[in-house]
């Protein structure tokens, strides 16, 4: 059983924070099995990370065209004039850094907004929803609010975890894997995932405070 103390080792949460998440963590966790130390520490450690340590559901993209240029330079090197006319703009950079992947339509479609990271995993791009949908029977397609409900952002994250075989790698102390499939797109990604030095100290705290 998880404990207030625990998430907020784990996942750097403030109390206030970590005892209104307790419940929906715990009861995600049940669902899919992430039942040892090993695995809690590691999905602590991530959506500590993910969700700015349980304060956000919705990824931040209000960025300065110097970040724009810094977080997507294949579309806004420089900063090039699309970074400075779309800066601190949420909206427009969603619809424009995530058109045409992951399932998404083109800049016009909106699709990058409606479906930008959310939940403690920051789930993105309709193709997921699509698949979070399936496997849960939540209609995030429709409904990608949905995924500000806590127990549902906690669910919908345990889904994802369990959906790419998280819990094996978890298993296995491989939890560099586990973060370049969450923030990367797969194991083998040869990118450094966002925020690495703070995903190994959290997962860290998460082990000590677990007994792993």
């Amino acid at each position: 059983m998880l404990t207030v103390a625990n998430l907020q080792a784990g996942c750097g949460a403030s109390l206030s924070a970590a005892t209104a998440w307790l419940a929906p963590i715990q009861a995600a966790c049940d669902a899919y099995q992430i039942n040892t130390p090993l695995r809690l520490a590691a999905f602590l450690a991530t959506i500590g990370v993910e969700s700015e340590y349980l304060t956000a559901t919705s990824e931040n993209l209000n960025y300065s065209a110097q970040g724009l240029a810094d977080t997507w330079p294949h579309l806004f090197a420089g900063p090039n004039a699309l970074a400075n006319s779309l800066a601190h703009n949420p909206q427009a950079i969603a619809n424009t850094a995530y058109a045409n992947e992951n399932g998404n339509g083109d800049v016009g479609s909106g699709d990058g907004w409606k479906y930008r990271g959310q939940g403690l995993i920051e789930l993105t791009g309709s193709a997921n929803y699509a698949l979070a949908t399936v496997g849960t029977d939540l209609d995030l397609v429709n409904h990608p609010e949905l995924l500000q409900i806590p127990a549902n952002a906690a669910l919908v994250s345990a889904w994802f975890w369990s959906n790419n075989n998280l819990n094996a790698l978890a298993d296995g102390c491989q939890f560099t894997a586990i973060s370049k499939v969450v923030n990367c797109g797969n194991a083998n990604s040869p990118t450094t995932p966002n925020g690495m030095p703070e995903r190994l100290t959290l997962y860290a705290a998460a082990c000590a405070s677990l007994g792993c």
